[in-house]
């Protein structure tokens, strides 16, 4: 019974919020919904625009750190092994690496937006 009434309710509420989905933008239309590049650059424009390369250093360096964490993920499980002392400095070497990329990108100010 239990089974069959959670597989009603998931299925439910899954047509629910898929059904919400669809329907929700349909009522906030406007213009700029409808241009073809959402980039906040007009495509009828010279396609060789000054853009700051800051913003793709901070972009990568937000990728770099966040897959870095990622692999900090798997922690909870890996501390249920027998050789935890082996676990426990993996995890410890991983997050000093992670910090002292933090301290290296800090000095070197790639984390100021100002230019």
């Amino acid at each position: 019974m239990n089974l069959a009434l959670t597989l009603i309710t998931n299925i439910l509420l899954a047509m629910l919020l898929t059904t919400i989905a669809f329907w929700l933008p349909q009522l906030n239309t406007y213009t700029e919904k409808y241009n073809p590049y959402e980039c906040g650059f007009d495509p009828t424009t010279s396609a060789h625009l000054p853009f700051s390369m800051k913003f793709f250093l901070v972009a990568i360096t937000f990728l770099l750190f966040d897959l870095e964490i990622a692999l900090l993920l798997p922690l909870p499980w890996a501390t249920q092994t027998n050789n935890l002392m082996l676990t426990i400095n993996m995890v410890l070497t991983l997050i000093i690496i992670l910090v002292a990329g933090l301290a290296y990108e800090w000095t070197q100010k790639g984390l100021d937006w100002i230019e």
